[in-house]
């Protein structure tokens, strides 16, 4: 039997196209007002009305923030915190959610007991700053890895997906003398690719996007990550100090009113978020199907 559409469905589609746009757009609006700034000239942006499309094209915006060294060491900071940040992560979060998937571990309510409350009381910043001292951890590179090796929601996600996983396959490869380690690396790791792809996402995209911490326990420049140094220069009245201390002229900042500070801030914002943006597609079909597995009942 086949349907006609009528005045009334179309009506609704209309109105259902219309809202989806104006989502799209809002959406996208922010970022696209930022690459628009970034690659207009400074004397121009200064005149305000720029939306989605620079008025007078220019990359002198980006080559002087590329002529800052600290933003280079930044991204290499920024890059190993995310790559061994979340392998780190999974890994660690990952064996401590495998042990407590484990019915027969003693005192497994206990231990989840303690990991739940941390979800829900902190100690405090001054004394997760004197405990970080006291391991030696502050301004350090490590002080961005340890601390967030395990995660406590990650953690109940990973134990719920390894506690629906049949267990006549683990219990197969014990009776062939597998270890718990290799039953872990060798079985349970492999299925369950969706969830570790998931969580690895979730961890690299907070690692990549985390400022605090560097701003609170790293005073050495030279070890914040590109998060710490885009802080600074939004924070800051004049970019200028910020190119003074890379050792560019600062006296270029003027030349011919072709850059200001918030041009150089937008470009720095478009560098930095550039690289999530590009692996994000890549990996994005895990979002759904990791998010719906963690989900489940125990």
């Amino acid at each position: 039997m086949n349907y006609k559409r009528g005045v009334q469905d179309w009506i609704v589609d209309s109105v259902i196209y219309v809202l989806l746009g104006l989502l799209v757009v809002a959406t996208l609006y922010p970022f696209l007002n930022a690459l628009a700034i970034s690659l207009n000239e400074g004397n121009d942006t200064l005149r305000g009305g720029i939306t989605i499309f620079p008025r007078r094209f220019t990359l002198e915006n980006y080559r002087i923030i590329m002529q800052n060294d600290h933003l280079y060491r930044a991204f290499f900071i920024s890059v190993m915190r995310t790559v061994i940040g979340a392998f780190g992560s999974v890994l660690v979060t990952g064996l401590m959610a495998f042990a407590l998937s484990k019915k027969h571990l003693k005192g497994r309510k206990v231990y989840m007991t303690i990991c739940i409350v941390t979800m829900y009381f902190s100690g405090g910043l001054i004394p997760y700053f004197l405990l970080l001292r006291s391991l030696n951890l502050v301004n350090t590179f490590w002080v961005y890895i340890i601390p967030n090796l395990v995660n406590v929601w990650n953690l109940i996600i990973m134990r719920t997906y390894f506690r629906s996983l049949p267990e006549s396959v683990e219990e197969a490869a014990r009776m062939d003398g597998a270890s718990s380690l290799q039953v872990f690396f060798r079985i349970v790791v492999p299925m369950s690719a969706p969830i570790i792809a998931t969580i690895m996402l979730f961890v690299a995209v907070f690692q990549w996007n985390s400022w605090f911490d560097a701003a609170v326990f790293v005073m050495d420049r030279d070890l914040r990550p590109l998060q710490a140094i885009l802080n600074e220069i939004i924070n800051s009245s004049r970019f200028a100090d910020e190119i003074a201390r890379a050792g560019i002229d600062a006296t270029r900042l003027g030349r011919a009113g072709i850059i200001n500070s918030r041009s150089i801030t937008m470009a720095t914002m478009v560098a930095v978020i550039l690289p999530i943006i590009a692996v994000y597609p890549f990996i994005q079909k895990y979002f759904a199907r990791g998010l719906m597995i963690g989900s489940l009942k125990e």
